[in-house]
């Protein structure tokens, strides 16, 4: 559900309706290229931050019924208009985009929900507007889904997000557990380090299944959906046990055979 970081969880599956493919594959779009921008190649802070105002300022011209000056998001408008998207979640997506190019380290773990709140989140909102469901009760649910998607995406790449000089883990947990910078830097994996992220998995199963209901509230292929986007959550967690919490040696992907029980699982 949540896109950004997430090709463990494609959201634009062949599960999905016909129908929503393309606002789905649209909305994708644009939280993978915004997200493009925050990460990848060797542009400057500045440069990165610019071209996410860029992004904004396109939603500015949507929002005023201008054309925008990005060819492909003239068809994003479209789809916004025909569905009633809030603009104010894409935003919210560039804010955390803009946020990673400035801020490498979180406090405690609000600052790190309230990060998922704007990176993750939007997503699953965005997909419920889309479908009609976009009710307190299943934003809530969504809500759980996608932030602990977001965590487990953080949990699985440790090294590769410490190679871009940031660590999503709260530092006063890190203090906590005597875990250090030192550590991550040279991938020790001890009884300090597996107790530590045993308990971050264990408080993000417990979000992400508290989200759950939405698998079943959604009907049909949607239901579905979920039920697999749930199942994989879960996979990945259970992956990282399995390594007995070696993320730095053995980062837990998914791969056929697991998309094969999690359809199994999610079909019942």
């Amino acid at each position: 559900m949540a896109v950004d970081h997430y090709e463990n969880f494609p959201v634009a599956s062949i599960l999905l309706p016909a129908r929503f493919r393309r606002p789905v594959g649209l909305i994708y779009r644009f939280a993978r290229e915004a997200d493009d921008f925050a990460d990848e190649g060797d542009l400057q802070p500045a440069q990165r931050l610019a071209l996410l105002d860029n992004f904004n300022h396109q939603l500015d011209h949507i929002e005023s019924g201008k054309p925008p000056d990005i060819a492909w998001f003239a068809d994003l408008a479209d789809i916004i208009r025909e569905h009633g998207l809030p603009l104010q979640l894409f935003r919210d997506l560039l804010s955390a985009f803009a946020q990673d190019v400035v801020k490498a380290r979180y406090t405690n773990y609000p600052e790190v929900l309230d990060y998922c709140r704007r990176s993750a989140n939007p997503i699953g909102r965005l997909l419920l507007v889309l479908y009609g469901a976009a009710t307190p009760q299943n934003n809530a649910w969504g809500d759980a889904i996608c932030s602990s998607l977001q965590l487990i995406n953080f949990w699985q790449d440790v090294a590769i997000d410490y190679r871009k000089d940031r660590i999503y883990f709260p530092q006063d947990e890190m203090t906590h557990y005597g875990i250090t910078e030192a550590q991550i830097a040279d991938a020790t994996t001890n009884d300090t380090w597996r107790a530590f992220l045993r308990f971050q998995v264990n408080r993000t199963r417990q979000t992400l299944h508290s989200g759950a209901p939405l698998g079943r509230v959604l009907k049909g292929r949607l239901g579905l959906e979920m039920r697999m986007i749930i199942a994989g959550g879960e996979r990945i967690l259970r992956k990282i046990e399995t390594v007995n919490y070696d993320v730095f040696q053995r980062r837990p992907v998914l791969k056929p055979h697991d998309w094969l029980l999690m359809l199994a699982k999610s079909a019942f």
